[in-house]
C-alpha cells in the first residue's frame, strides 16, 4: 500500500473513530456500521422524501459511513439537476463515497431528457460531484485515494476492510448504441472511452486487492453501480461490457481466499448471493471453477424504494452482516 492509501486510510480511521484500519491483522475486527443507496431518488416524490432519509441514515449512531451506488434519478440530465443531488449529498453527516450510474451520464442521449451527448454529461457529472480530487462528499468529509485520472475511483481503509469504488455503469457499461442522438452502433468516442474506463476499472481492482494484501485486511468490499450478474437472459453485447471486469474480479477474488463483498445498484431489486458459484455466470463469462469468497448484493432502488442497507462489521468470519432498514 502507498503512502497516499495509508495517509487516506488512517484518515478516514481517524474520521470513524476506528481502529486498526490500515494495519490490523486479519483476525482484527472493529465494531460500525455503513450504510448502502442507491437508484435513489427516483422522480418529484423521491426527491422530496430524500432529504428525511439521510436524517433517517443520520440519526442512526452505529453509521459511520455512507455509499450511493450511482442513478441518481431518472428524467433528468441537466447540471442543475446534479447541483440539487448534491446540495441533497451534502446533507449526510458522515463521509460519503459516491460512484456514477448510467442514468446521470450514459443515458442523457435519449429524447426524454434531451438529447445530450453522453460524455459531455460525464464530464459534468465529475465537475459537480468530484470538484475536490481525494476527498468523499458528506459534512465531514476525509480524504481518500483517487485513482489518477479517473478521480471517482477511490480506495480506503476502513475497521480491518480495504474498500473501492469502481465506475462501471448499466446500459452496458454505455456500450448501447446512442439512438436519441441518431446513432445505430456505438461511436469511436464511445467506444474509446468505455475501453479506457475497463482498463481503469481493472487496474483498480488489481490495486485494490494488493492493498488488501499488504494490509492483512479482513475482506475486500467493492461498490459500483452495474449489475453484471442481472435476472434474465444476457446477450453478447452484456457479455462483451463486463467479461474482463468479472474475470479480473474472479482471478483476484480467488488468489485473495478472504471474504469478498461486491455492492451493486441497477436491477432496483434485492438480491444476495453468490454469482461465480452458479455454472450459469461461470460459463457465461468464459470462468473455469467456482469463486464462493464472492458475496454479490444488489440493493433496491428506483421510484417504489422503502429501505436501505445497513452493513455491520463483525468479529466473526462472516466479516459483514446486511441489514434490509425500512424507511419511516
Amino acid at each position: 500500500m502507498g503512502r497516499a492509501a495509508r495517509m487516506a486510510g488512517a484518515a478516514l480511521a481517524l474520521a470513524l473513530g476506528l481502529s486498526g484500519a490500515v494495519t490490523g491483522t486479519a483476525g482484527a475486527a472493529t465494531s460500525y456500521s455503513f450504510a448502502v443507496i442507491g437508484d435513489v431518488p427516483y422522480g418529484s416524490t423521491q426527491l422530496g422524501l430524500f432529504p428525511k432519509r439521510i436524517a433517517q441514515i443520520n440519526a442512526d449512531p452505529n453509521v459511520k459511513m455512507v455509499s450511493h451506488l450511482g442513478d441518481i434519478g431518472s428524467g433528468n440530465c441537466s447540471s442543475s439537476y446534479y447541483q440539487k443531488i448534491k446540495s441533497n449529498f451534502d446533507k449526510f453527516v458522515d463521509p460519503l463515497v459516491y460512484t456514477p450510474g448510467d442514468n446521470e451520464w450514459a443515458d442523457c442521449h435519449r429524447a426524454s431528457v434531451g438529447r445530450g451527448n453522453p460524455l459531455d454529461r460525464l464530464a459534468s457529472v465529475r465537475s459537480v460531484f468530484f470538484p475536490a480530487p481525494g476527498r468523499t462528499l458528506g459534512q465531514n468529509a476525509i480524504p481518500v485515494s483517487a485513482q489518477a485520472g479517473y478521480k471517482e475511483n477511490v480506495s480506503f481503509a476502513a475497521g480491518g476492510l480495504t474498500m473501492a469504488t469502481l465506475h462501471i455503469v448499466g446500459s452496458e457499461n454505455d456500450r448501447k448504441p446512442w439512438t436519441g442522438l441518431g446513432y445505430t452502433s456505438p461511436t469511436e468516442p464511445q467506444l474509446a472511452e468505455e475501453a479506457a474506463r475497463v482498463e481503469a476499472t481493472i487496474a483498480q481492482i488489481r490495486s485494490t486487492f494488493a492493498a488488501a494484501k499488504s494490509a492483512n485486511s479482513r475482506a475486500v468490499v467493492l461498490l459500483t453501480q452495474a449489475d453484471m450478474f442481472a435476472p434474465g437472459t444476457q446477450g453478447s453485447g452484456y457479455r462483451r461490457a463486463f467479461q474482463n471486469i468479472v474475470r479480473a474480479l474472479a482471478s483476484e477474488a480467488a488468489l485473495f481466499q478472504r471474504p469478498v463483498f461486491l455492492f451493486n445498484g441497477d436491477s432496483h431489486g434485492y438480491v444476495k448471493d453468490k454469482p461465480l458459484t452458479t455454472t450459469k455466470w461461470q460459463t457465461f463469462y468464459g470462468l473455469t471453477g467456482s469463486v464462493a469468497n464472492l458475496s454479490r448484493v444488489t440493493i433496491e432502488g428506483a421510484s417504489t424504494v422503502d429501505e436501505w442497507v445497513r452493513v455491520n462489521v463483525v468479529s466473526g468470519p462472516e466479516v459483514l452482516q446486511i441489514q434490509r432498514v425500512a424507511y419511516t
